[in-house]
């Protein structure tokens, strides 16, 4: 590992707020596999060998520790189930992608240059155990009471119930992805509005470029953005879609009101 590498990996210290005792550590848990299998040929480094796998193995255990520690801290009376979705919340993928993108562990990860062309910086997948090899990276430097007290200072803005808002917030989470991936903003259109002014639905869709990704109805305008926010989150796949949006406007498949409403009874 050269001085310029240690510099840059001095910087991220910063950011983490902890300085490694090994820094070779946090080394191996910024590198990817794809790295190693490319660079192993030429100049062998037994601390990188397999990349980061097996530090985002053991961070994976050490957050769903940590992040039920800290839930039952926030939390003292709350249910089993309560704090069990409250986690399942926290460490699901996409959350972490979003601490890692927080991070800016993107600019610190070593990848093959197959990977790289691939897109790999902005995969959630990548993004996501990058941050779990970090927090592994952590606890084998000092433990698991240090890398406590790092998690918490990631995750405590969101163990609050208004914390907890960014999980429902569909409409940020599709504008921040759509950003990274197509460099565009998403953009709404209510193309229904029925029923008496006391009872109102309203269905919106929801464009990126000029592709309709998402439809959905609400009591209200933001509702039903919000709906067809998520719809264009389940439909859209970021991580393959590397070709360019069209400039034809396609629609998808639209929820039918009656089929929305029975969904609302059902819930």
């Amino acid at each position: 590992m050269n001085e310029e590498r240690i510099e840059s990996l001095r910087r991220l210290e910063e950011c983490l707020g902890y300085r490694f005792q090994e820094i070779q550590c946090l080394d191996r848990a910024l590198t990817h596999k794809s790295y190693t299998h490319e660079s192993s040929t030429d100049q062998p480094n037994p601390s990188r060998e397999n990349g980061n796998e097996v530090l985002e193995f053991l961070g994976d255990a050490v957050l769903n520790l940590a992040v039920s520690s800290l839930l039952l801290q926030e939390f003292p009376e709350a249910q089993e189930g309560i704090l069990s979705k409250r986690r399942s919340h926290l460490v699901k993928r996409s959350f972490l992608a979003h601490l890692s993108r927080q991070l800016q562990l993107e600019q610190y990860l070593l990848l093959g240059k197959g990977e790289l062309l691939d897109g790999g910086r902005r995969k959630t997948s990548i993004l996501a155990n990058v941050y779990e090899a970090v927090i592994g990276a952590l606890y084998m430097d000092s433990g698991f009471n240090q890398a406590l007290e790092i998690v918490c200072s990631h995750f405590k803005p969101y163990l609050s119930s208004d914390g907890a808002s960014f999980f429902n917030d569909y409409k940020s989470l599709l504008q921040e992805r759509t950003q990274q991936v197509y460099r565009l903003s998403p953009k709404y259109q209510v193309v229904v509005e029925s029923g008496p002014d006391h009872d109102k639905r309203f269905q919106a869709t929801v464009l990126i470029g000029k592709e309709v990704k998402g439809s959905g109805w609400g009591k209200s305008k933001k509702e039903a953005e919000q709906e067809a926010a998520k719809k264009a989150l389940e439909n859209v796949e970021f991580l393959g879609d590397k070709g360019p949006i069209s400039n034809e406007v396609q629609v998808t498949e639209c929820l039918d009101l009656n089929d929305w409403k029975d969904s609302q009874e059902n819930r």
